[in-house]
């Protein structure tokens, strides 16, 4: 037996030997194809049940298994039906293989390959097709999930859990082979990886097209993350995408579907004055899993760490005049203040004393609580409200999340933040896209802070209002847009529009498409004018995409008041899914081999395939939550309903790591354990008093969160002890080289941005903005002597900072 549902690879043999996956990048549209081998060594026929994420936004298009000769494609059935075939065929002793989405997180799948018969090898093919995410740097980001971290289920929440079997990343049983090619209308200049990479190889000298491979070896400690460079910025563009032939006329897959890329560019004048006001409200995730290290490096920063640092740059970014709160959450919830206060050097001071002592102690991952109680909140006229969430996105409820946040979205915007490996892109995604924000994902050793600012930057943009898309096209053509209303645009962010076009015409073969609205009380423009003859060689991945975007809009809207779903809607998903072969919640892939004459003969064996689990996952201290002990049942490998662990027939070392958190034997026998062995249970205490067990120190302080810390919240900083150490130099020595006309702030201001520009350039999208409120508050001042001191303080400090650099 298993503890907490975990595979052991002695006692029950894994059917999965390898996966291997070819991506195919066509400019920011990506085509993925794995293929999944099984083998059976046993000596009886098994059932191999595999649960593993996918991206939230990816449009499941083909299934197919090949057992020796025989192919078998799978088609899209409503889900209970596809279930109750797959059944059928396993009780008359058929092969038959079942893929099916989670209803409740659509980032989460579930693989059944039945009736494998004793020695016999099957070949499992699934395809998807995905939009690439552009990045703050203009990089396009493609990721593999190949952690799958156990989900949080709140106590008394609807729906069954997926069972997910998870092992530590060092004892996956099978092997990743990856590989890419990229083609680009332009230069490809760079792929970066979190992974080790082989080199990148050029196919033609325009360098247009590419392969990459991903090194041998991989452990699987990380989500598989390639970054492409193309040399040219992203450019507005149009791809019209030919019908099926086979398919009527009319209907989604007989027409042809346009997909069009948008990158409104705002006036500059715009872009120059950032907001002054807004409600700035920050949401932080210390469930028990926040305590693991943000990567596996030497270095061992925590998520919760990290995030109590870039708190710390935020706080001193905000604007005076802003209004804010910052809430915790994991079973339960708090807040700093009752409501949300104007920021003061006072609140400020206030908020970051309770910051310095947040931990991740609040067990579980309940998101769900304090967005209502949020949204309960009044909003503060003139001070739009923005929304910041950080979490490692562990939860069960995503529809249910995203669902809420989109009920709000006129009252809000949401900018989210996915820490670490194995996040729920779901959950991240969704809640931006609802939103109205952007979202970003903080893997392996990347810093937090610069993707945080950026979104910052974003939220202090004038917010778009009224936008509306209307299409210009030749008579006899009419648009059905696929995609539901532009509801956020940030200046160069793309936005995608999916529209099915029916009908000919005679006349001029261009259509033209406008996106208006209005941006800090201008009214605004951005035209497209594109060739409605179709590109040749896309297949129907446009078509899919189209399609997937429309399922995702219809499943958004199908509960009812009452929360049944609208058995419509559902019906509507279903048809659209059947028809355009991709996968919905509603619908799964089912594909029988009715070619095997003779029945497979007796009972057959299931065997869950492990998925790897953050390896620090395995060394995080679990907090106990109380009663049910939810903190503890999300770093097992078996959430479910009760909150309870899986009685243990004998501790495995993962067991032990998980539950080093309690102290106490009450708390162990809380933990509805009944091991077998006593022998095994004292060791299992002694592991448990093992100090070698504790989180490691955390790494001495950055002097660039130093100097933020002592800024002001006006902008300014203090000639004081505290400063001159960061600056690394004596304060009598600091406070002699003063010009004698200047007050000591603006020295000790001007001081601490000539460190910043001549030290920190390389992180100044960090310190940028609390820069900018330093340099309004010198304004302000009308100080004498700038230059003067811009003078010593490059003699003082040893560097050639320029006045105009600084901005002054």
């Amino acid at each position: 037996m298993n503890c907490c549902g975990l595979l052991d690879p002695e006692q029950q043999p894994v059917p999965l030997k390898s996966i291997e996956v070819q991506l195919e990048v066509k400019d920011h549209v990506a085509t993925v194809v794995s293929t999944l081998i099984y083998e059976n060594k046993e000596d009886k026929p098994i059932e191999a049940v595999f649960v593993f994420p996918l991206p939230g936004d990816a449009a499941v298009c083909h299934f197919s298994a090949k057992i020796g000769q025989t192919e078998i494609v799978a088609e899209v059935k409503e889900k209970q039906e596809a279930r109750e075939e797959y059944d059928d065929a396993l009780s008359s002793g058929q092969q038959a293989f079942l893929l099916e989405e989670s209803e409740q997180s659509p980032d989460i799948f579930s693989l059944k390959v039945g009736s494998l018969p004793p020695g016999e090898s099957a070949s499992i093919r699934l395809e998807y097709v995905i939009e690439l995410a552009v990045e703050a740097d203009d990089g396009l980001r493609f990721c593999l999930p190949a952690v799958l971290n156990p989900r949080y289920q709140p106590q008394g929440s609807e729906g069954a859990s997926v069972q997910v079997t998870s092992v530590p990343a060092s004892q996956v049983p099978y092997t990743l082979s990856f590989s890419a090619r990229v083609s680009s209308p332009r230069p490809i200049s760079k792929v970066e990886s979190s992974c080790s990479l082989d080199p990148l190889q050029y196919l033609n000298t325009e360098q247009t097209q590419a392969t990459v491979k991903l090194a041998a070896g991989h452990k699987f400690d990380r989500d598989v993350e390639l970054l492409i460079y193309y040399k040219d910025a992203h450019q507005p563009t149009a791809v019209v995408e030919a019908g099926q032939a086979s398919a009527k006329p009319g209907t989604l897959m007989g027409d042809p579907v346009v997909m069009l890329s948008l990158y409104p560019e705002f006036p500059q004048a715009v872009m120059s004055s950032l907001a002054s006001c807004g409600e700035f409200v920050f949401l932080l995730d210390r469930s028990g899993s926040m305590d693991c290290p943000t990567d596996n490096s030497e270095q061992q920063e925590t998520r919760i760490g990290s995030a109590r640092d870039t708190l710390l740059l935020l706080l001193k970014s905000l604007p005076m005049g802003c209004y804010f709160n910052i809430y915790s959450f994991g079973s339960t919830y708090k807040h700093i203040f009752p409501k949300s206060v104007e920021y003061s050097e006072k609140t400020m001071e206030e908020a970051l004393k309770k910051v310095g002592e947040m931990t991740a102690d609040l067990g579980g991952t309940e998101i769900l609580q304090p967005l209502k109680h949020i949204y309960s909140q009044p909003c503060i006229p003139n001070q739009p409200r923005q929304l910041f969430v950080f979490t490692d996105g562990e939860v069960w409820n995503t529809k249910e999340i995203t669902s809420l946040v989109k009920n709000n979205s006129a009252f809000h915007r949401c900018f989210s933040f996915g820490i670490g490996e194995g996040a729920s892109s779901a959950l991240i995604n969704g809640l931006a896209k609802e939103g109205g924000g952007h979202a970003q994902f903080i893997t392996g050793t990347e810093r937090m802070q610069p993707k945080v600012m950026q979104s910052l930057r974003f939220a202090l943009q004038p917010a778009v209002q009224d936008i509306s898309v209307t299409w210009d096209l030749p008579k006899g053509v009419s648009v059905t847009v696929l995609s539901p209303p532009i509801s956020a645009i940030f200046q160069g962010q793309r936005s995608l529009v999916y529209a099915q076009l029916t009908g000919q015409s005679s006349e001029a073969a261009e259509g033209c498409v406008t996106v208006k609205y209005n941006l800090a009380g201008h009214p605004s423009q951005n035209q497209l004018t594109f060739n409605l003859k179709p590109a040749e060689d896309t297949g129907l991945t446009v078509h899919r995409l189209g399609g997937r975007s429309l399922i995702r809009c219809l499943e958004m809207e199908e509960k009812e008041d009452g929360g049944k779903p609208d058995e419509g809607v559902k019906k509507r998903v279903v048809e659209l899914s059947v028809q355009s072969g991709v996968s919905s919640a509603y619908t799964a892939f089912i594909a029988v081999n009715k070619d095997n004459s003779e029945p497979i003969q007796g009972p057959l064996m299931r065997r869950n395939v492990p998925t790897p689990m953050f390896y620090s996952m395995m060394q995080c201290a679990m907090p106990m939550a109380g009663p049910g002990l939810p903190g503890m049942a999300m770093a097992c490998a078996m959430p479910g309903p009760q909150m309870r662990l899986k009685s243990c027939a004998m501790p495995s070392p993962l067991m032990l790591n998980l539950c080093s958190a309690v102290t106490t034997a009450d708390a162990i026998m809380s933990c509805d354990m009944s091991c077998d062995e006593p022998a095994e249970f004292g060791k299992f205490l002694e592991k448990v008093e093992d100090p070698d067990l504790t989180m490691p120190k955390q790494p001495r302080r950055d002097p660039l969160l130093e100097l933020v810390s002592l800024q002001k919240a006006s902008g300014c900083w203090l000639l004081d002890p505290a400063l001159a150490a960061v600056l690394g130099k004596k304060s009598k020595k600091v406070e002699k080289a003063k010009p004698s006309a200047v007050n000591q702030e603006v020295w000790a201001t001007i001081l601490a941005l000539m460190w910043l520009h001549g030290f920190k350039v390389d992180a100044k999208e960090e310190w940028e903005l609390l820069a900018m409120k330093a340099v309004s508050w010198l304004r302000a001042q009308k100080a004498p002597c700038v230059t003067e001191c811009i003078e010593a303080g490059n003699t003082l400090l040893g560097c050639k900072v320029q006045k105009d650099a600084l901005g002054l």
